[in-house]
């Protein structure tokens, strides 16, 4: 009997947990995109007849495609490797464009614009 009377007490608060308010989930102003573009390519994917290169493929060059397919086809090993090296290609072409700015300065000497162009008139030093 003990366990009928707690019974009948958790259908009354789970009863009273309940909301039978509606939600427009159509409004923008309540449920907003979180991920811009993904309803744009949501709506693209559910018509399947369209013939037509997505947007975004349409400025691609044979060789930019090919190279899509060679990295769609690498394993998730394989991949990250890639990418590490091209992580450390760009340090590698920072660097040497680091040493032909400084190298380029100290031979020529930094570019010095008229002081004209650097303050107003009759602002100045001293």
């Amino acid at each position: 009997m003990l366990v009928k009377d707690n019974a009948g007490v958790g259908d009354d608060f789970e009863s009273s947990l309940l909301s039978f308010e509606k939600l427009d989930r159509a409004s923008p102003d309540l449920w907003p995109e979180q991920l811009p573009g993904v309803a744009e390519f949501a709506a693209s994917c559910k018509n399947p007849i369209n013939n037509s290169p997505p947007k975004w493929m349409a400025e691609l060059e044979s060789e930019d495609i090919e190279m899509l397919k060679e990295l769609g086809s690498l394993t998730t090993a394989n991949l990250m490797e890639k990418v590490k090296g091209l992580q450390n290609l760009a340090y590698q072409l920072g660097l040497e464009e680091l040493i032909a700015s400084v190298l380029g300065d100290s031979i020529t000497g930094p570019p010095v614009a008229p002081a004209s162009a650097v303050m107003p008139h009759g602002v100045g030093p001293g």
